[in-house]
């Protein structure tokens, strides 16, 4: 970072740039494994990595068919390593999607969307212009006492241009945050509530009623990957209301200082859909994002999750 004079106004301009950890400058640290784990050849498969980071794409592997169990160990230590992977030309049916995602457990359903041909399928069908939950930086369904494991979303209609999905590596960000906010926020809970990323697609009566059924629930504000022992950020704007034993001026502003990591670029890695495109990524170790510049055109997609821990 540039060295500002120090002046009465070069220190409300250090203050400010404190504030926003996204318009900082300089390098990050990016790892992409563990600092105990080892980089090693896949040898049932190409991957091609999309970046330093975060996200790759698998190659030879035809989902249509019958997956080994030795492929599918291969294929979950892709997703350990990348986080999320992707798949081109895979034509394969809702059921199909089900059958793959339950080799990596049990199948989740979610109440507040639309389901497809069974409810374990969420359908995102997307024309015209009207409100979205998916355009904004989240972790899905951190509203349980155990969030999704994992997703894998295919788009049954793509749009000509746009519509395209981006991922954010938690981990990274809790790396690269300064050590005076890791101090702050590790063994700190934060509350977690549907309520907030819903509100305003429900009725009053159907309000009331998911308040009942799905009371707000506490996680760590940064959790230890059960499988890598990574530590990642643990908070999202759509769901995380406040971090508990702070005042909520102190957690308002905490939070939102948190929210910002998801949003720098070198975390990231942005996935442009083609027909028969697939991705799978790991929703403990990821924030993402719908981007919503498709219209007047119609984006369909469906998505299978996968029941998960609790957090720790």
């Amino acid at each position: 970072m540039s060295v500002l004079t120090s002046t009465p106004a070069a220190e409300g301009l250090r203050e400010a740039r404190c504030v926003d950890e996204a318009v900082v400058e300089g390098p990050r640290h990016l790892r992409r494994l563990a600092e105990s784990a080892e980089a090693r050849p896949y040898t049932r498969f190409e991957v091609r990595p999309l970046g330093p980071l975060i996200g790759a794409e698998i190659h030879g592997v035809d989902l249509r068919a019958p997956i080994s169990e030795e492929l599918r160990q291969e294929l979950h230590r892709a997703l350990l390593e990348f986080k999320v992977i992707f798949f081109r030309d895979q034509p394969i049916t809702s059921q199909r999607q089900q059958e793959i995602a339950r080799m990596w457990g049990d199948l989740e359903t979610n109440p507040f969307i639309e389901q497809g041909e069974d409810a374990h399928i969420a359908r995102f069908a997307k024309g015209g212009m009207p409100p979205s939950y998916e355009n904004v930086w989240h972790t899905d369904v951190t509203w349980r006492e155990k969030p999704a494991l994992g997703a894998i979303l295919r788009l049954v209609e793509v749009p000509p241009y746009g519509g395209d999905t981006m991922w954010a590596d938690m981990a990274a960000a809790y790396d690269n945050l300064p050590t005076e906010v890791k101090e702050r926020i590790d063994g700190a809970v934060a509350e977690h509530d549907v309520i907030p990323g819903f509100a305003r697609f429900l009725s009053e009566e159907k309000l009331r009623e998911w308040q009942d059924r799905f009371p707000p629930v506490r996680h760590p504000v940064v959790r230890t990957h059960p499988e890598t022992g990574r530590r990642t950020l643990f908070v999202n704007v759509s769901f995380t209301t406040r971090i508990l034993g702070m005042d909520r001026g102190e957690s308002d502003d905490l939070l939102r200082y948190l929210f910002q990591q998801a949003h720098v670029p070198e975390y990231q890695v942005r996935f442009h859909w083609e027909r028969d495109s697939i991705a799978f990524w790991d929703n403990r170790a990821t924030q993402h994002y719908a981007v919503n510049d498709y219209y007047p055109h119609r984006r369909v997609a469906e998505r299978v999750a996968i029941v998960g821990d609790r957090p720790f």
